[in-house]
């Protein structure tokens, strides 16, 4: 919703001044121009970029757009889940939840909540530390570490959609002056001709600048900022699990290993403890 208001704002404001100062909109309507910029720019993304990174941008621009990253009710399912298997594990030993993490679609703890299901990456991220936890003999500070190195790195992966569409957007002013120079040259071949023709060709060439720019600033950075955001609300999840997984490695109960995993989370989408103990409760 606030991508579609922002939008809305961004053209409206550039076409009220516009019009205001008694511009006509008619003249901005230039396809070529659109084909030039635009399309060298996507073809730039492409040699710029590897197809997985490529397909991970079309996959979390969605995301960035509509605006869905995590939210309170996903870090209650998040919190809820962590509980059930640290309980598990604490009344029936660690290797009572080895078939869970093994085969999660078919867990009985893990299909109560099928929405984190979805996400393949927290269900293999969760999986394969508990896995580490159920097999071996780690010390805290060793489990501890090992996570840290894997967030960094799934927070690096996560953060290429991101830097791809800000390299773009550093780029599109310059396609706007290589779409300008274009116009430019097609006008020196308009030399002597009627005025009014001249007119137009050096407007349509002006045009091509004022695109790359505006696409650059109005949409694709802001874009870029989103895909960071959303990387970030990933890696919160990620930071939300170690937690928890670190407290009960160090031998906190259950109740005390969920709390420290909320503490991890922002305000704006932590659930209070009263909220989280009635989930639980409810489930």
């Amino acid at each position: 919703m606030l991508f579609v208001i922002g939008a809305l704002v961004v053209f409206g404001s550039v076409a009220g001044g516009y019009i205001m100062h008694g511009g006509v909109l008619g003249v901005l309507w230039q396809p070529s121009e659109f084909i030039i910029i635009l399309g060298a720019a996507f073809g730039a993304f492409l040699i710029s970029n590897s197809m997985h990174v490529v397909k991970e941008t079309g996959s979390h621009i969605p995301k960035a757009i509509l605006g869905q990253s995590a939210t309170q009710a996903t870090y209650l399912d998040l919190l809820s889940l962590l509980y059930d298997l640290f309980n598990k594990a604490r009344r029936e030993g660690m290797m009572s939840i080895e078939a869970d993490i093994e085969v999660p679609a078919e867990s009985g703890v893990f299909t109560q909540y099928p929405s984190l299901l979805k996400n393949s990456r927290i269900i293999e991220f969760l999986t394969d530390n508990l896995r580490i936890m159920t097999t071996s003999n780690l010390a805290p500070h060793e489990v501890e570490a090992m996570i840290d190195n894997e967030i960094e790195t799934q927070l690096h992966e996560l953060s290429e959609p991101s830097h791809a569409m800000h390299r773009i957007a550093d780029g599109l002013p310059g396609f706007g002056i290589v779409a300008a120079i274009l116009g430019i040259v097609i006008t020196m071949q308009k030399l002597g001709g009627p005025p009014e023709a001249l007119g137009q060709s050096v407007a349509a060439a002006l045009v091509g600048t004022f695109i790359g720019i505006f696409v650059a600033y109005g949409f694709v950075g802001p874009i870029s900022n989103r895909l960071q955001e959303v990387a970030d609300a990933e890696i919160k999840m990620f930071e939300c699990i170690k937690a928890a997984i670190v407290a009960t490695s160090n031998g906190l109960p259950p109740q005390l290993a969920i709390e420290f995993a909320r503490k991890t989370l922002y305000s704006g989408e932590r659930p209070s403890f009263t909220e989280l103990d009635e989930h639980i409760r409810s489930r």
